[in-house]
């Protein structure tokens, strides 16, 4: 299977996108497919039967444009700001055409009407002494509107003779009615029926087309507001970084710097690219890419992150990753791929908009033909026609879902929190469960040795003999274990036959002794006697220590007990997670002492001690089915199926690769302090989104309702178009407006 995304030129609604899913879905080959109004993108997944020009060819098909896009890398090269550039060209395009209509249907509204409400009309184009002179006035005035709003009718009719009506073929057919009865009235008075004078409806098709152009500008103006949080990403990135080569130093484009070179950043600058540093001392401000408002210090054999601001030193670093596989380069393109895929409850607005314009042109006709048969005059049912074709506007129940998670997820990775779907943010919104692994995540993940029992030897002896077990050991009590060995600067041997026994510890063989270093579980597989050792491990437990059995020749030798501190953060992240809500449990291979003491200090509701790191996973099914979403927070290789188990995984962003790899959220700052806003904002998006729909759906069932004249029958006022198209532009923006609320979410 292939999956790819296609950036759509051409639409214009929801109808629009709905339709093109729909048509796209029903193609042999698709497997799944996503189109996104407010990105103007289509997620396709699809078979070896088609192909990218193939795809395209199909998009053709409905009059849309479609151009495979890629993410990340190109988000960082000249085809990103070209399609910026462009963007705010058909803006200021858009601009002048609002602004050129406007300039028309002004003195046309006061021709029309003015002279009802008492404004003065020159006689010359009085309707009642020159009513052709009045018509012809009106239709000069219409024409340069019409031309300015073309798009609407070239897409409004191409979309309906082609069978996918959208809004503008709402807008397109409901004002060229209204055009065409105003030409019809222009005949008839030039025919000598002056009564026509007074229903020309010209100025309904002309600031109905107005009204609704203002309503797109405004709206594209705000959309193009959603892309803020991307743009201020890629504008981390410099044009030009300085390189060494082959002893010449120079400035090169950042796109044309490879993995190996030597780069330099002076005092001030920004990071072209990751990288090692190999020369001088600085400190490098993140808070542009993880919300972390401290510099963290940087040295040789530090490793510096593209889109960092270098602090008050020069810093000489060689490139390890570079375009499209920096870091940054993947926020991006996690940013871009959120904004791109639904959350569930779009599906919903998808639906309804996927056949709402079929129906409200239906509405529209019966409308006028019930109208029509009760006697009323053709000036009424047009107006009535009219009206509920304009009022209709699909475009909100649209924009309400990807404009909230576009903008939500933009601001989340300003606030170092990366989204990597809608549906991973919804299902964050109803987290009611947060299992918390306990090493690197609610801990520092670098534990020390605090205390060594050895009743048969010295305590440094047992600790050479040890160090050399596991001195190619990744586990972190073995490190401590090295690492308190090369504090003390003891003469360490090299160890022999070492063989990792996974899930339990090392066997080895040091100086000709037979070594086993590893938990209880170990011990007792290999029948040594511990219970010399049970009340110091006991002890040790309590305090919140991990344990570390050694064994000597087939007997037990001593203990290790070793503290991982608790991360600064993390009592304070409990915390604010118990204030919405969330029940929080430690998931931990310690024993059961050793676990409690750390789920008190930590502050976690429960605890499960004695999972293996193969067990994490069922552990996170058996939570799953009862109230709200299971959440998972790890940070290394064995948490990844336990993340992928979750309703939605999370990984910290100081993690292993396959760690974030496996997750739906990445927390891009240290410590569980973003978990909290990842929480908290999924929730505000998805409130936000409830707010969106529920206008969007009131909005449509109060206003096609008094459009089609249900007020009037019982002696209320009727609609006007006029009002109609204010009332349409105003939802769109409105829902818009609503969803850029979250850009000051803090």
């Amino acid at each position: 299977m292939n999956e790819k995304i296609f950036k759509i030129g051409g639409m214009h609604c929801a109808a629009c996108s709905a339709s093109l899913e729909r048509f796209m879905s029903r193609q042999p080959g698709v497997e799944r497919v996503s189109v996104n109004l407010t990105t103007e993108k289509m997620n396709i997944r699809y078979d070896d039967t088609l192909t990218v020009e193939k795809i395209s060819e199909l998009v053709n098909s409905l009059s849309f444009t479609a151009e495979e896009y890629v993410s990340g890398d190109a988000a960082l090269s000249e085809a990103r700001k070209k399609e910026e550039q462009e963007k705010l060209r058909e803006l200021n395009a858009m601009k002048k055409r609002v602004i050129l209509c406007i300039c028309f249907a002004v003195p046309l509204l006061y021709v029309s009407m003015g002279h009802m409400i008492g404004l003065p009309l020159p006689s010359a184009i009085s309707p009642g002494e020159h009513p052709l002179t009045f018509a012809l006035l009106q239709l000069l005035l219409t024409l340069p509107i019409v031309y300015g709003g073309r798009n609407f009718y070239t897409n409004g009719f191409g979309s309906l003779v082609k069978r996918h009506p959208n809004m503008d073929s709402l807008v397109a057919v409901g004002t060229f009615s209204a055009l065409c009865y105003g030409v019809y009235a222009l005949v008839k008075i030039a025919a000598g029926d002056h009564s026509f004078a007074h229903n020309l409806f010209f100025e309904s098709a002309a600031v109905v087309v107005t009204l609704v152009l203002l309503g797109k500008y405004l709206e594209a103006r705000s959309k193009h507001h959603t892309s803020d949080a991307i743009r201020a990403l890629t504008e981390l990135a410099p044009e030009t970084a300085t390189v060494t080569r082959h002893g010449q130093t120079g400035e090169i484009p950042v796109s044309e710097l490879r993995e190996g070179d030597v780069v330099t950043v002076l005092p001030g600058g920004r990071f072209p690219c990751d990288g090692v540093v190999t020369e001088g001392i600085s400190s490098a401000d993140l808070s542009m890419l993880t919300g972390e408002s401290l510099p963290v210090n940087v040295e040789v054999g530090s490793e510096v992150t593209g889109g960092s601001i270098n602090g008050e030193g020069r810093i000489v670093f060689t490139a390890t990753k570079v375009g499209g596989d920096t870091a940054l380069a993947q926020i991006i393109r996690m940013v871009e791929d959120a904004q791109g895929k639904k959350a569930p409850i779009a599906k919903l607005a998808d639906r309804v908009a996927g056949v709402f314009v079929p129906v409200v042109m239906c509405i529209a006709v019966v409308s006028a033909i019930i109208w029509a048969l009760v006697g009323k005059d053709a000036e009424f049912v047009l107006n009535v026609f009219v009206s509920v074709l304009v009022v209709a506007c699909p475009c909100s129940l649209g924009l309400a879902t990807p404009t909230a998670i576009m903008v939500g997820t933009g601001r989340a990775a300003e606030l170092g929190v990366l989204y990597k779907s809608g549906e991973a943010l919804q299902a964050l919104a109803y987290a009611k469960t947060l299992v918390l692994d306990k090493t690197g995540t609610l801990t520092e993940g670098k534990p020390a040795v605090k205390r060594i029992f050895a009743p048969e030897t010295s305590e440094d002896e047992l600790l050479k003999l040890c160090a050399a077990a596991e001195a190619g050991s990744e586990h972190p009590v073995a490190k401590a274990i090295v690492t308190a060995a090369s504090e003390k600067e003891l003469d360490v041997p090299e160890a022999t036959a070492v063989k990792a026994l996974p899930g339990r510890g090392i066997e080895a063989e040091v100086e000709g002794k037979a070594l086993l270093v590893g938990n209880k579980t170990l011990m007792d597989e290999r029948g040594i006697d511990v219970s010399a050792l049970t009340a110091a491990a006991e002890e040790m437990a309590s305090e919140g220590c991990m344990l570390m059995y050694a064994a000597v020749s087939g007997k037990a030798a001593g203990i290790f007990g070793a503290i991982d501190e608790i991360r600064s953060d993390s009592g304070e992240a409990i915390d604010g997670l118990h204030k919405i809500q969330i029940k929080s449990i430690m998931l931990t291979g310690d024993n059961e002492k050793a676990a409690a003491a750390i789920a008190k200090r930590a502050k976690v509701d429960s605890f499960i001690a004695g999972v293996m790191p193969e067990g994490k996973a069922s552990e996170i099914e058996k939570l799953k089915g009862g109230e709200g979403k299971v959440v998972m927070v790890g940070d290394g290789i064995n948490d990844a199926p336990a993340l992928a188990s979750a309703d939605v995984g999370v990984a910290v962003g100081s993690g292993t690769d396959v760690a974030i790899e496996s997750a739906d959220v990445v927390l891009l700052g240290e410590g569980l302090s973003p978990l909290v806003t990842a929480v908290r904002l999924s929730k505000k998006v998805m409130l936000n989104i409830k707010e969106n729909l529920f206008w969007a759906f009131f909005y449509n069932s109060i206003g096609i309702p008094i459009a089609a004249g249900l007020l009037y029958a019982f002696g209320g006022p009727l609609l006007s178009p006029m009002f109609a198209g204010a009332a349409m532009a105003l939802s769109s923006v409105s829902v818009v407006s609503n969803a850029l609320r979250l850009k000051r979410f803090k």
